[in-house]
């Protein structure tokens, strides 16, 4: 027992020191008060139409964090959805869809200067569409929402690394 203990013990202290040396850094060094929490916070998130645009705003402000009283940078999202249906059974219905969330999004400056601009996207089958016109727009709805967390999620993930850069730099401090 005490062998597998220090195995375990010389495993861990190795991987530490392996990690350690191969230059990765953390994303958020310095936790909440560090430089990229700080500019996820002081970023607005401009009104999206729809219901779609609501369910990724606030799945986006809640990866950002709260936002700042005046924040420096605001973000414009514009979202296209895309239904395709595929597959034909005998009675000529829809057998199975694929549905696909895009955004288009722009990051700017207090001044208007856009420091961003970038596209994300993912999609989802709904395999076995029902001849229930209620089921299939509850799986259209609940597809809709997963896909609005992935997006934002993949947003978080590039303006996260943008501010890591040292490129999201407000207006007033160039």
């Amino acid at each position: 027992m005490t062998s597998a203990r220090t195995l375990m013990a010389a495993l861990v202290l190795s991987a530490g020191l392996t990690l350690g040396s191969c230059g990765l850094q953390p994303v958020y060094s310095g936790g909440s008060s560090g430089t990229v929490a700080t500019a996820m916070n002081d970023i607005a998130i401009a009104p999206i139409a729809d219901r779609k645009g609501y369910l990724v705003s606030t799945a986006l402000r809640h990866e950002l964090g709260p936002v700042n009283a005046n924040p420096q940078f605001r973000i414009e999202i514009e979202l296209e959805e895309q239904i395709l249906g595929f597959g034909i059974r005998d009675n000529n219905t829809i057998a199975a869809e694929r549905i696909t969330l895009r955004a288009r999004y722009q990051l700017k400056d207090s001044s208007g200067k856009v420091l961003l601009l970038a596209t994300t996207g993912s999609d989802m089958s709904i395999d076995n569409v029902s001849s229930s016109d209620y089921a299939t727009v509850a799986a259209e709805t609940s597809a809709i929402e997963r896909l609005s967390i992935v997006v934002a999620q993949q947003i978080a993930q590039r303006l996260t690394l943008f501010a890591k850069s040292g490129k999201l730099v407000p207006a007033a401090a160039k």
